[in-house]
């Protein structure tokens, strides 16, 4: 299956010379590039989160082999649902899906179901594909979403099956964890409630994450992916972590009132 992108032309640009353009003018060329075994990027529109995913695949060595998790905006039928088999299409060209990858994972975590279909009109995904295609024409991916009633122990235990299938595959893997941080609130409030679970992040503590978005009752959509995702990268020997950019869209709308909050992580 060839999934077409249902956000080309709103989220980013939907013509190949345009979306380029747009890449390189939120991107640096001249940024340090280190390896890492996983990333937060945020999902929005790329006027408003894109600095801060640029700044992120800026700065890191983007492998052959990416894993790409992110959050259901929309109600799904799997806990997990991947995409086995088939490629991505964005206006860069075709990305195709890494089977064997894909086919480790649902090995290693039962939970996870090939579900092609609920990926049709998920965003939180394919916004970050474009940035790793730029980065790494020959990249497969292997696409993830997570549903919102994922609990903390199954996303523990995706995280280890993740961990698990990277360690067997014997190979360079980048995992990327697709959140935006708090919805709709004040940049102030943004900022502390973001820096929580920032530092959670940070810290590699991934249960600390967990109950911490849920305690203080922190928007962040993709707190559940990327809980999976610290799991995942501190089995693999994750000994660090770095915030590489923080913003809020009030620095594209000028509107500090209500806000949307993004946060640039890499994990090494």
């Amino acid at each position: 299956m060839k999934r077409k992108p249902c956000v080309a032309g709103t989220f980013y640009p939907g013509r190949r010379d345009v979306l380029l353009d747009t890449i390189e003018s939120l991107t640096d060329p001249k940024a340090k590039k280190t390896k890492a075994i996983a990333v937060v990027v945020p999902h929005a529109g790329y006027m408003y989160s894109g600095p801060v995913a640029g700044a992120v695949f800026s700065s890191v060595k983007v492998p052959p082999a990416v894993i790409i998790l992110g959050p259901a905006h929309q109600e799904i039928e799997s806990l997990f649902a991947i995409q086995k088999d088939g490629s991505w299409l964005t206006p860069l060209g075709e990305a195709p899906i890494d089977s064997g990858l894909a086919e480790l994972i649902m090995a290693r975590c039962p939970l996870v179901a090939d579900d092609a279909k609920a990926h049709l009109f998920e965003h939180s995904l394919e916004v970050e594909v474009p940035f790793i295609q730029y980065f790494e024409k020959q990249a497969a991916i292997v696409p993830i979403c997570v549903s919102y009633e994922a609990g903390y122990d199954e996303l523990d235990a995706l995280g280890r099956g993740l961990a698990e299938a990277v360690a067997e595959s014997g190979r360079d893997v980048l995992l990327v964890a697709s959140t935006d941080m708090s919805h709709y609130v004040s940049r102030k409030r943004a900022e502390a409630m973001d820096s929580l679970a920032i530092r959670e992040i940070l810290g590699l503590n991934a249960r600390g994450l967990f109950d911490k978005v849920r305690g203080e009752g922190i928007s962040m959509c993709g707190y559940q992916p990327t809980t999976a995702v610290v799991v995942a990268a501190a089995r693999l020997g994750a000994s660090g972590a770095e915030l590489v950019r923080y913003q809020t869209s009030g620095e594209t709308t000028g509107d500090f009132s209500q806000v949307v909050g993004y946060a640039g992580i890499r994990i090494f």
